[in-house]
């Protein structure tokens, strides 16, 4: 699996924390201060995008990698994420490796997730309010409407 979708599982595992001080999270404070909230994450490469991580370990969002391209839906299943001794983990389908997480919470409302002893390789969270998340996916929808339309008519020409 690409490096991008990686970060992805990162921005997942990175949304499982909790404590009301700055500073890295533990696996169940992480778990706490992320899972079931609705956070918009940046990353290092441009990645970007919006989902939520589940109590299960599940993602669910929309991503664009590389800061490039198109939109495009992300669901992850149940065990995704999971703590592997004291760090967060992603199992992806495909990968070799199970890349781990180091989650350090910026706020009360941000954390910052980076690939364990590749810090550089990062991504920034903020929490996020449901109805962003609904005018962001509808306009995913109206973009794809949009670009299939004008396919649809360059294909007819």
């Amino acid at each position: 699996m690409c490096f991008a979708a990686m970060l992805v599982a990162s921005a997942a595992g990175v949304l499982a924390a909790g404590q009301v001080s700055a500073g890295e999270m533990r696996t169940d404070e992480a778990k706490r201060f992320i899972a079931g909230k609705l956070y918009s994450f940046r990353c290092f490469d441009g990645t970007a995008g919006t989902g939520r991580i589940q109590h299960d370990g599940s993602v669910i969002g929309i991503v664009r990698f590389g800061g490039a391209g198109n939109l495009r839906y992300v669901n992850l299943p149940a065990g995704t994420l999971r703590v592997k001794g004291e760090n967060w983990c992603a199992s992806l389908k495909g990968s070799s490796f199970e890349p781990c997480f180091n989650l350090e919470k910026i706020d009360e409302y941000s954390f910052r997730g980076s690939l364990t002893g590749l810090g550089f390789a990062s991504c920034n969270f903020t929490r996020r309010a449901r109805s962003d998340f609904i005018r962001t996916s509808a306009a995913l929808r109206a973009a794809s409407t949009a670009t299939a339309e004008k396919a649809a008519t360059a294909n007819s020409e």
